[in-house]
């Protein structure tokens, strides 16, 4: 009988399993947590279905629980595939050489941030050009550090427009993580003014949860560009030649309302990265890329 040394047939069962392995692997993909994160799961799941059937190959979504952890999940290729903000699709795409931004929502050319306070401030909604004056010496929540329309374009616009950092302009500067606790704290009072993405803004008055006698837009920013689908550039060694134009046109076939809601998004456009350079040089401009 011959018998294979323990290394050499470790070394020969690899090489038969190897290549079923590969092809076996799923496609990962993750999504921020702009709003309440337990919801994360329940709003892409369909969407993981969706891609499952239209590539014919298996698909999964992971949660994850910060801005930061999309990044660094895409970094470590726990994910190949990114639903990120605009600053977070940077990040990553500057952490990930041959990364591609390959698909944006309908909306996210022209995106905007909303300013809100709390009633008891008395501010009244302006329709300015720039930031209202009001804003100064109040108490005031941004989401995650690492959101564009909860942080980076918002502190952009602040700086430009009233000439003055955060922690210069506001007598507390707080960071909630997401977008729903940014409108909670500031319709509780915790915090008397704030910045969320317009698109969170009308989820949460849809669903019922924002009492407009509490809480209310203050200004609206200048559009600025967002959210996208960011791939990995390898996924085309994994998943076979041309895989990343597939994936691309599965988004841009994505029509069901139900699925779309999911963003939410009316459809999805092309995109590639140089869509995000203002993002980029803003980041830059901020100190907030190394």
């Amino acid at each position: 009988m011959f018998r294979c040394p323990p290394l050499a047939l470790v070394l020969l069962l690899g090489t038969l399993v190897t290549p079923a392995v590969a092809a076996a692997a799923p496609l990962v993909f993750t999504a921020i947590p702009d709003e309440d994160e337990t919801r994360l799961q329940q709003r892409f799941q369909s969407v993981a279905d969706y891609l499952a059937e239209t590539l014919d190959v298996e698909v999964r979504f992971i949660p994850v629980t910060s801005y930061a952890a999309s990044v660094t999940a895409f970094r470590n290729n726990q994910v190949q595939l990114a639903w990120f903000g605009g600053f977070t699709g940077v990040q990553a795409r500057q952490l990930v050489p041959g990364s591609r931004a390959i698909a944006q929502g309908v909306e996210d050319p022209d995106y905007k941030s909303y300013f809100i306070a709390n009633q008891a401030t008395g501010l009244a909604p302006h329709d300015g050009d720039s930031a209202p004056e009001g804003l100064r010496g109040l108490t005031f929540s941004f989401g995650s550090r690492s959101s564009t329309s909860g942080r980076l374009l918002p502190e952009y616009f602040l700086r430009e427009h009233l000439g003055a950092s955060p922690d210069e302009l506001f007598a507390r500067v707080g960071f909630s993580g997401n977008h729903s606790r940014t409108i909670s704290v500031v319709q509780s009072g915790a915090y008397q003014a704030g910045v969320v993405s317009y698109k969170a803004w009308e989820n949460e008055l849809e669903a019922g949860n924002i009492d407009l006698d509490q809480v209310q837009v203050i200004w609206e920013t200048p559009p600025y560009p967002d959210y996208q689908w960011t791939v990995r550039g390898d996924v085309d060694e994994r998943f076979g030649k041309g895989f990343t134009e597939r994936l691309q046109q599965a988004l841009l076939d994505m029509d069901d309302p139900d699925l779309l809601a999911s963003f939410p998004r009316s459809g999805f456009i092309p995109a590639d990265n140089d869509d995000y350079r203002e993002i980029l040089e803003v980041a830059q401009s901020l100190g907030l890329l190394d």
